[in-house]
């Protein structure tokens, strides 16, 4: 039986629904509340069990990386004799999150480049040296999830009982999916489906369910053989979803989980606001203010 040990993190992307903003800092560091969205995916994936996180970037996104491993000796001398304790303890906060995914032997962390945008299923196949005969965690940068347990954890579980890929699952409103990859299932057990088939941005009246495919996935190394053999598209992409179609009507099995918790979307600008906004008004410490704001 195989574990999953290893995270793919694409964020070679130009960020182009969040110009201009994303031309100076990449969209993965945008915060929500007080930390950066791709800080949450991180963390997620420690927390479930991940031993080596990949991230597959351009070469002048180095400063993602630079976010996690930069020291903090200066900053702190200088926050010491202002006496800044608060300030302090949020940093040193972070720092064993830095150390943890940086230079211990918990995680480790290493970069693969994609030079240009050819699609996430060509970032996948960027990290598949690092990967080897491996199943791997594949996490995209514009989704959190806020759950007890963490969204990869759940998906980690079923894969550990069926070994097959598995993709995460969300509910939505039929008017919504016209914006989502959309799939039609076999109901396995609570929360567990067989996927049948994935449609791309289905009108309300074609859509084959209302799960909703979310930036969170299982691959073995199966799926891998696929999106080596899988042709670009008319932009010149090699996609994900185009090699997972091809296995299924190859009767390979794919799994779906309808993950617990609630889907905070980071993907465009209207999207990234609202996650924000929500988070914010629960943080302990700036919600009660700002709801104070919002009432006046």
């Amino acid at each position: 039986m195989k574990k999953v040990k290893k995270a793919i993190i694409p964020v070679a992307g130009l960020g182009t629904r969040f110009l201009p903003l994303s031309k100076v800092l990449p969209k993965e560091l945008f915060p929500l509340v007080d930390k950066p969205v791709l800080q949450y995916i991180v963390e997620e994936a420690i927390a479930s069990g991940i031993k080596e996180i990949i991230f597959v970037s351009r070469s002048e996104k180095g400063i993602i990386l630079d976010y996690f491993n930069r020291d903090h000796k200066k900053l702190k001398e200088i926050l010491e004799k202002r006496k800044k304790n608060q300030i302090l303890k949020e940093l040193k906060e972070f720092e064993r999150l830095s150390r943890a995914i940086s230079f211990s032997r918990r995680v480790s962390l290493s970069r693969v480049f994609q030079r240009k945008p050819f699609g996430d299923g060509h970032a996948i196949l960027r990290a598949k040296g690092v990967i080897k005969e491996e199943p791997v965690a594949v996490l995209f940068g514009d989704d959190v999830v806020e759950s007890k347990t963490p969204c990869l954890l759940q998906l980690i579980r079923v894969f550990k009982k069926y070994q097959k890929p598995v993709i995460a699952l969300y509910r939505l409103p039929k008017e919504k999916l016209s914006s989502y990859g959309v799939v039609r299932v076999e109901k396995v057990k609570n929360r567990v489906y067989r996927i049948k088939e994935i449609v791309e941005k289905p009108s309300i009246e074609e859509a084959p369910s209302n799960l909703a495919i979310v930036g969170k996935y299982i691959l073995n190394p199966e799926v891998l053989e696929y999106l080596s053999r899988t042709k670009p598209g008319a932009k010149g992409e090699i996609i994900l979803a185009e090699s997972l179609k091809e296995m299924i009507k190859d009767g390979k099995e794919i799994y779906g989980y309808e993950f617990e918790g609630k889907w905070l979307e980071c993907g465009n600008k209207e999207s990234w606001l609202k996650s924000h906004l929500y988070l914010s008004l629960k943080h302990p410490k700036f919600g009660p203010n700002l709801k104070a704001l919002l009432k006046k």
